[in-house]
């Protein structure tokens, strides 16, 4: 099904380059554009109208300056950001840096062509359907707790036995079972299911925590493995090891955590 096309919102007080903003944002394919405004309170007001999915904002304006109109779409400074996403459109670059700490996806620096607007508008559509899918995995999260309050003889433990992510746009099941093992890169988590990984914005403290510890041991700071997926411990050159799974794959064993683990398996191979 053809996804709907992205609703914009155009801001300019000069209408020259407000008409031509408009015709280079109609060329771009899968966009609509729903409003537009000559100044900042008016910017303002029917973006809020509207519901726009982006606003593409000068800076100088009259009434509010579009500083003050991104600032006031992204909400609470501590809160999630559930405004548009913000393109600035200026002949000013001395305001990007203060553009890009209000989390603006681009900066337009007039003059400005169509394949520079299209790649603007492409970053954006990017960041909604990002935004788009992980508020409909945190729905998907909401109503899991929800069941597992109702029913939690039905739950073992109270771990995660199945995890939602994003995939095109859209949310997946990965059942926690498959997982064989779980990488930390900076604020997300690759999970790694066979020969296939997906990218989940978590950090591995809050996923480990929500894991069975029976099942998932952390090895490293940014690894953790499915335990019944260790096929051995191998030396590394130039000392420590490595974690040598079914599937083929050689996650480090950090230094930190070498002693527990080495104890762990050996437990384990005791009790087999």
């Amino acid at each position: 099904m053809t996804p709907p096309a992205l609703t914009v919102l155009l801001a300019d007080d000069e209408p020259l380059a407000l008409r031509r903003l408009q015709r280079l944002v109609s060329e771009v394919e899968d966009v609509r554009i729903v409003a537009t405004a000559t100044d900042g309170d008016q910017a303002l007001a029917r973006a809020r109208e509207t519901a726009a999915e982006v606003v593409i904002i000068d800076i100088k304006m009259p009434g509010l300056d579009g500083v003050s109109v991104a600032r006031a779409l992204a909400g609470p400074p501590n809160g999630p950001r559930e405004g548009p996403v913000v393109i600035f459109a200026t002949a000013f670059d001395r305001y990007a840096i203060q553009a890009f700490d209000l989390a603006a996806v681009d900066y337009l620096l007039k003059p400005f062509d169509a394949p520079r607007v299209a790649e603007a508008l492409a970053r954006a559509r990017a960041q909604v359907r990002a935004r788009d899918a992980e508020q409909r995995i945190g729905e998907l999260r909401a109503i899991v707790q929800d069941l597992r309050a109702e029913h939690p003889e039905a739950v073992g433990g109270g771990f995660e036995t199945e995890l939602w992510i994003d995939n095109r746009g859209g949310a997946q099941r990965l059942l926690v079972r498959d997982l064989d093992w779980i990488e930390a890169e900076r604020d997300y988590v690759r999970l790694h299911v066979g020969e296939r990984s997906y990218l989940v914005r978590d950090s591995i403290r809050s996923l480990i925590e929500r894991l069975d510890p029976a099942c998932f041991v952390r090895i490293h700071r940014s690894a953790v493995v499915q335990r019944d997926r260790v096929a051995q411990l191998a030396p590394r050159p130039g000392g420590g090891l490595t974690a040598v799974l079914s599937t083929g794959a050689r996650p480090p064993i950090g230094r930190s955590h070498a002693a527990a683990v080495r104890q762990l398996f050996r437990r384990t191979s005791n009790r087999a």
